[in-house]
Parts: C-alpha cells; sequence; structure tokens
C-alpha cells in the first residue's frame, strides 16, 4: 500500500526526471526573457555556484518508494479557525489583512478588495482524487464562501500551488489573473479568458486597482507531467498596498537573489516565506529551516510569516519540525515571527500574540 502512495507523488516530482527537449517551436513572447534558454525552449534558474548538489531522480524516486515514513501525518486534528462571508466582511476595509487557509493558500483582503495566493482548495496536492497527497485539514473558508477576487496570484504550476477544480470553481468570480510567464497557458486550457491573464517575468511591475504587484525571481522548477519540466516561470511576488509590502517567496531553495529582492524591493513589512517539504536530496529547490531564516533576514523583512507547511504531506521531515526548528531560531535571534493558525487573520501594523498551535499535537 506504502509503495501505490508513493507513486501519486510523480507529478508532484515530474521535473527532477530527466526529459527530452527540443528548440523547434519556441514561443517568440518568451525568447527575451533571461530566464528562458532558446536551445530548449525551457527556463531556469541562474547559476548559483553555491547550489548543494542533488541526488539523482532515480535516488530519489527509489527513496519514495522504500522509505517509511515516520511522522510525516498529524495523529491529532490540525487546528482550524472557520471563516464565512459574514466574517470577512466584518474585516477593516482600510486595513490590510493576511488569512492562511493552509499550505501556501492565502486569501487577501487589501483595503476592501480580494486577492488570492496560490489556491488550492481540493482535497489532494494530485491530478487526481482518488489518490496522492491528502489534506490534513478542511479549508478554512468554503470555496463557495469566496468571495469575488480583484486578482489571484500564482507562483508556479506545482499540484500543491495550481489545482483546477479550485481555478475551475472560481473563474467567474476572479476578475484578473497575475502569473508567471507561460502558465496563462495553463489557465486558457481550462477555460480561463485570455484577457484576464497578466503574465510576468522577473522584475516586471503591474498596477491593479489600488496595489502594486512585482514578479521576482526563485529558485525552483516547473511541470505537472514527464514531458513539460520548466515549460513555464516560477516566482516570488512583492505586494504593495497603501503603506503595507507584503512579501510572498513562492517556493524556492536559498540562493543568492534573497539579498538583491531586498534591495530592489526593499521595506518589507511581511515576507510569506516557505518552511516545509525540504530535504538534502534536493535542497537547491526547497529551503532547510535554517535557509528560511537566512533569506528572511536577506530580504530584511520585519516580520517572518511560515508558510508551505501544516498540509501536505510532501517529504520526509516530521510535520512539526518546519515550525519547531524556525521557532527556535527566531527566539534565539529576537526575530518577530508569525506562525498562524489555519484561518487566522493577521492584520498589518496591528499588535498579535503569536501562538505555537502545533506544541502538544502529535
Amino acid at each position: 500500500m506504502k509503495r501505490f502512495a508513493c507513486g501519486c507523488l510523480l507529478p508532484l516530482f515530474s521535473a527532477l526526471l530527466p526529459t527530452d527537449a527540443s528548440a523547434e517551436g519556441c514561443d517568440p513572447r518568451y525568447l527575451k526573457s533571461p530566464q528562458f534558454g532558446a536551445e530548449d525552449c525551457r527556463f531556469q534558474n541562474p547559476p548559483n555556484p553555491d547550489a548543494k548538489p542533488q541526488r539523482s531522480s532515480w535516488d530519489i524516486w527509489k527513496r519514495f518508494v522504500l522509505e517509511s515514513k515516520q511522522g510525516t501525518v498529524p495523529v491529532d486534528p490540525i487546528p482550524v479557525r472557520m471563516l464565512d462571508r459574514a466574517a470577512l466582511a466584518a474585516l477593516d476595509v482600510t486595513a490590510n489583512h493576511i488569512i492562511r487557509l493552509g499550505h501556501s493558500s492565502h486569501l487577501l483582503k487589501l483595503r476592501g478588495k480580494y486577492w488570492l495566493i496560490d489556491p488550492v482548495f481540493g482535497p489532494r496536492a494530485s491530478p487526481v482524487t482518488w489518490a496522492g497527497p491528502l489534506r490534513f485539514h478542511a479549508p478554512p473558508l468554503a470555496l463557495a464562501d469566496v468571495p469575488p477576487i480583484e486578482a489571484l496570484v500564482l507562483s508556479h504550476d506545482h499540484y500543491d500551488h495550481l489545482d483546477v477544480p479550485t481555478i475551475e470553481a472560481l473563474k467567474d468570480r476572479v476578475q484578473r489573473y497575475l502569473v508567471p510567464l507561460g502558465v496563462g497557458a495553463r489557465l486558457r486550457d481550462w477555460g480561463i479568458a485570455a484577457d484576464k491573464i497578466e503574465e510576468y517575468d522577473w522584475w516586471q511591475e503591474g498596477k491593479w486597482g489600488e496595489v502594486t504587484v512585482t514578479a521576482a525571481p526563485a529558485q525552483h522548477f516547473s511541470g505537472r507531467t514527464l514531458w513539460d519540466r520548466n515549460k513555464t516561470l516560477w516566482a516570488s511576488w512583492s505586494l504593495r498596498s497603501g503603506n503595507d509590502h507584503i512579501f510572498y517567496s513562492g517556493d524556492s531553495g536559498y540562493f543568492a537573489g534573497f539579498a538583491e529582492i531586498g534591495k530592489r524591493l526593499p521595506k518589507i513589512d511581511v515576507a510569506l516565506m516557505e518552511n516545509g517539504a525540504y530535504d538534502s536530496y534536493w535542497p537547491q529547490v526547497h529551503m532547510a529551516p535554517e535557509e528560511t531564516v537566512r533569506a528572511f533576514q536577506d530580504l530584511g523583512a520585519r516580520t517572518l510569516y511560515l508558510v508551505h507547511n501544516s498540509t501536505f504531506d510532501l517529504a520526509f521531515h516530521g510535520w512539526r519540525e518546519p515550525l519547531e526548528r524556525v521557532s527556535a531560531l527566531a527566539q534565539q535571534r529576537g526575530i518577530d515571527l508569525a506562525t498562524p493558525e489555519i484561518g487566522e487573520v493577521l492584520t498589518m501594523g496591528k499588535a498579535r500574540v503569536n501562538k505555537r498551535w502545533w506544541e502538544g499535537l502529535r
């Protein structure tokens, strides 16, 4: 049974497998991007001489098939603060709010307008509903209760960040989709009107309503099958609303780009930083907890807000470990840390007491 379940991770890690590529038929829209390689029509990370070596695709798959996991799925229920339309409407329309939906999914209420980041409401991070990583908890907000969305921001096309049933269910409620280069084709294939989609390369900036958005670098990969590795770009995102600045790392390994982001997009108030699904077998594409803290400090941000944990079993570390390790480092270094419960609202500029909600849970 364990071997069958491990096979369901194939789409999530398909980009780690070798693929064939041809330079014929490159999309001409992407040829100007420094991230695009015309020789194979694929996006790529910039050179990183400090990148840690990764294990082979075969080693990774052998491990998923043969190794037993311990403590990667909670036994006790994850605490969830349930929300509805009335609770959302009651949030101050003059302030900016971040609402944790689980994993890397967030609903933002920015001065009265609603935004979504990497929304995944489905039961699994998988191309099928009957197999693959299963959610630890229900979403704190029913899909039917999601309000009209000003803009939906995507970091990349992996299944734990881009969920087809969620996109299809929300398509009549979303005004604009802000996505990295190439991801727009995914959305068009699923029935999203082309005139609703804006594709961004790194460092491109746009404005939607009162919010200024900038796509920024990340060190990751993309793909939803065995044959489309890196056919779309990945990105982190900066969102400025009024006097508040929110940064979202997306998925990323540690690289010098975080320091560059901090210089070019300064005065970040809250940094939503990846903290989970890391492993010594794939250190280039996900950060260990110590690297998450280092990346946050490179950014020069004010508050470290942890994401990419506590919803799906995607690696071999214990489910509490990412939170525990970063919390210990934050206490040692005097870092303002936010580890909100699922469904908790963080209001920018408003004092809050951070709770280690996972302590005592099995």
